[in-house]
């Protein structure tokens, strides 16, 4: 597993544990981890949780009155140190 999703994995468990439940999705240049956030959810888990979302490159909430609060938090994948880091078009 590449380190962001080692980094996402720790994340989605913390936040687990936290009594959110989560999922988690590989994607080309990020690992994601969403958490549904209940209505009900005190000060203090939300001091926690945000403790737990800082380790992300990115984080935010989205908030709706039809799907209620989803939590997500963003892993960037490191860009590769060899081979072809340009990519095709990359001109030497």
């Amino acid at each position: 597993m590449p380190a962001s999703g080692v980094s996402a994995a720790a994340i989605a468990a913390r936040l687990s544990a936290l009594g959110l439940p989560t999922r988690t999705e590989e994607h080309p240049r990020h690992t994601s981890v969403e958490a549904e956030v209940p209505d009900a959810f005190s000060a203090e888990s939300w001091r926690e949780v945000l403790d737990v979302v800082a380790e992300a490159d990115r984080f935010g909430l989205l908030a709706t009155s039809l799907n209620g609060r989803t939590l997500w938090a963003v892993v960037r994948k490191t860009v590769p140190t060899t081979g072809d880091v340009g990519g095709p078009s990359y001109q030497r």
